[in-house]
């Protein structure tokens, strides 16, 4: 058969794959996740999540230079509280179990990066992510404790904060606080279109951050809408974000596709709880590879435009970076 091109000519042998490779992955790119709680010396494995945990602020440190020795050089902390109430204040509380976790990892580890969770559902007795009245979540109330609790993290050192609560206005709020008291130089990454999933099950019980009453379908995205998430990430560019955040990741690919051909930001991704517990439960089935699955759902995340990825995942997926698996 006489054919000119042949596109299977670019398939022949890994050395000529990974020369013409579309999409490339780099470590230097993954967040990962992780969850600090009151206590002392105490590391609790999460039942939903198999193989995650909860660190106790004296035992962070060793997971930090873990992940850093491993090529993992950017964490996300989250913190779980032992004290809860209507006010969120243990997550502005300067002492709070976030603020002192980052002290402890600028002293044991330096060279990792630091973000925060910038929310108030870990911290709240109700469970959502803002002052409720009359069953409803007040949004404009509940920008200055997001605001508070962003400066917190700031002058406790965190290199960037990442406000998911989804209220209005949030990052401006927050950029405004920031700025005037001294740290303009420390980035915001927003949760921008951040949808009310399914997929945030084991979350809610890695943090203890179910909503006591209702959902947060009134400030968390209709999964349905696609247009509705561009124009929230635009909304938060406007306000000063640095970088924009969609979550989850892996059904909300076309989110991030659309945005990539749309704003020049960094744009990040959460494959979050549900993703990691979904696979975890079918690799102990023996049902799929994990180590493939996973680096199919990263690369497909990178291949729709993300820059960042955030997963829990992000050990194994920067070992197969090394070992050439994928790259």
């Amino acid at each position: 058969m006489d054919m000119t091109v042949r596109p299977r000519r670019l398939r022949n042998g890994e050395t000529l794959r990974k020369m013409v490779r579309e999409t490339r992955v780099d470590a230097a790119s993954l967040v990962y996740p992780m969850f600090v709680m009151e206590g002392t010396d105490k590391v609790e494995e999460i039942d939903a999540m198999p193989g995650q945990y909860r660190y106790t602020v004296d035992r962070v440190g060793e997971k930090f230079k873990e992940l850093f020795e491993a090529g993992v050089h950017a964490v996300m902390l989250f913190g779980i509280p032992d004290k809860k109430d209507e006010q969120a204040s243990e997550a502005y509380n300067p002492c709070g179990v976030v603020q002192r976790a980052l002290k402890e990892g600028k002293r044991v580890c330096p060279d990792m990066y630091y973000i925060t969770d910038v929310c108030l559902c870990e911290y709240t007795s109700h469970g959502h992510c803002g002052v409720i009245c009359d069953g409803d979540v007040l949004n404009d109330e509940t920008l200055e404790l997001l605001a508070k609790t962003a400066l917190s993290h700031a002058e406790a050192g965190a290199d960037m904060v990442a406000p998911s609560d989804m209220m209005d206005g949030r990052v401006a709020a927050i950029r405004e606080v920031l700025d005037n008291n001294g740290f303009k130089n420390v980035p915001i990454m927003a949760y921008s279109a951040k949808y009310a999933s399914a997929f945030y099950g084991p979350f809610r019980e890695a943090a203890g951050s179910a909503p006591s009453f209702g959902d947060r379908k009134s400030y968390q995205m209709d999964f349905h809408n696609g247009r509705e998430g561009i124009k929230e990430i635009m909304l938060d560019i406007e306000e000063g974000a640095d970088i924009v955040m969609v979550k989850p990741a892996m059904s909300y690919l076309d989110i991030v596709a659309n945005a990539r051909d749309m704003v020049d930001l960094p744009i990040a991704a959460y494959s979050v709880s549900g993703e990691y517990a979904m696979v975890k439960a079918a690799a102990a089935k023996g049902w799929i590879d994990e180590d493939r699955i996973v680096a199919e759902m990263a690369v497909s995340a990178y291949r729709a435009g993300v820059d960042i990825y955030i997963t829990y995942y992000a050990k194994e997926i920067a070992e197969m970076i090394q070992k050439g698996i994928i790259g």
